[in-house]
């Protein structure tokens, strides 16, 4: 009987991998097949598993998965819906495992997995907890990236090492390999923003980090589109508030709010025009400025501030810009009141009664919009692409 269970339990045992890899994707089917043909060569000598999360993509990419998944048994899908970003779908890999090492891989093949063993060497002799990838020590590169994608990408890094002071060469790396104890450590505290998944468990981790850095050239994409836009660097730079004064005030709060200021500045603008112009009196001019400051500013917070519930579709969108008016009506009464309260009975200045009612107002139409216009919502399942 005991021998029994003893051999039950080791034949547990070697189910579970020494190395995952985490494959977070969108839209990658042209290099799913690429990419695990070069991690199997890659990591031929150790036990391993592929884990790819998959955001809901709609090229196939979860079929080819499921395709390779069914003759290579160390592969397998994590399927998202309704939730976006490539931080968050790197943690659910993560915590979706139990091996003791993990790395974490583009599906692009920009990342060289040929020296991810080198890797996973530091980590095995216990000489590091974190093993990054970089492209700027002594033998690295960027590969065929312009001088202003290289110069913008150097501006980052600085204020990576500013937010983190550490001296990290490559701090923007989406390629490193971790142990599980150095992910716990730092995982509860993880902001989950933006696509810099390793600042943030370098800045979150509750404990110093021993890091070592393995050099290695950025190769140019193959197949697919790069995921890198605008709407990215705002998402980094609200990583970085975050991480400065997130545990004081939400850092999509203060995208908010920042957007918001741009309303006001809209709102001027319009009520200037039209004042100039004579086409409206004030009360006209007044109204039109303020349905322009609201329209504007709905969807500017629908493309940056929530983009990980961004409103699709023409239904959505107007019911959304529907209730984020009215919520944001309510706000604007609450602001004149409060302010007005303050300044006629318990003299306040004019401006420290204006600034009371704005900030009454932010909170409000934060708080509000976030339950009633960018609530998280189930989505369907996408019909064109399940596995």
């Amino acid at each position: 009987m005991n021998t029994d269970v003893r051999d039950s339990q080791n034949a547990k045992a070697n189910l579970t991998p020494s190395v995952s890899v985490i494959i977070p994707t969108f839209n990658e089917f042209g290099n799913i097949s690429k990419i695990t043909s070069a991690i199997g060569i890659a990591l031929r000598d150790r036990d391993h598993e592929i884990v790819f999360v998959d955001d809901d993509s709609s090229d196939g990419t979860r079929t080819e998965v499921a395709k390779l998944a069914a003759t290579i048994p160390r592969i397998r899908l994590i399927h998202r819906i309704g939730r976006r970003g490539l931080s968050t779908a790197v943690t659910e890999g993560m915590l979706s495992t139990t091996a003791p090492f993990m790395v974490v891989i583009d599906a692009d093949l920009q990342h060289d997995e040929k020296i991810i063993p080198e890797m996973l060497s530091f980590l095995e002799a216990k000489t590091a907890d974190l093993v990054i990838g970089s492209r700027y020590i002594e033998g690295g590169g960027l590969g065929s990236w312009g001088k202003r994608r290289a110069q913008i990408s150097a501006f980052a890094t600085w204020l990576a090492k500013m937010v983190t002071k550490s001296d990290l060469s490559d701090p923007m790396s989406g390629f490193f390999a971790i142990t599980r104890a150095a992910f716990d450590s730092s995982v509860r505290d993880l902001s989950g923003q933006g696509y810099k998944i390793l600042l943030d468990i370098c800045a979150s981790s509750k404990s110093p980090l021993r890091i070592k850095e393995v050099a290695y050239q950025f190769r140019t994409r193959q197949s697919g589109e790069s995921k890198l836009d605008a709407l990215v660097t705002w998402e980094y730079l609200m990583l970085l508030v975050d991480k400065l004064v997130g545990h004081i005030v939400p850092a999509r709060f203060i995208s908010f709010s920042l957007i918001g200021g741009l309303g006001v500045f809209v709102h001027m603008v319009v009520l200037s025009v039209l004042l100039a112009t004579g086409l409206a009196n004030f009360f006209a001019a007044q109204g039109v400025a303020t349905f322009t400051a609201m329209v504007f500013n709905f969807f500017v917070n629908n493309t940056l501030t929530y983009r990980d519930r961004r409103l699709r579709g023409v239904k959505e969108v107007i019911f959304g810009l529907f209730s984020f008016m009215i919520v944001c009506s309510v706000g604007a009464f609450a602001n004149v009141g409060i302010a007005n309260y303050l300044f006629a009975n318990s003299h306040y200045r004019w401006w420290s009664a204006g600034l009371a009612g704005i900030l009454l107002g932010a909170v409000w139409n934060y708080a509000a919009t976030s339950v009633f216009t960018w609530r998280i919502r189930k989505r369907p399942n996408s019909a064109t692409n399940a596995p």
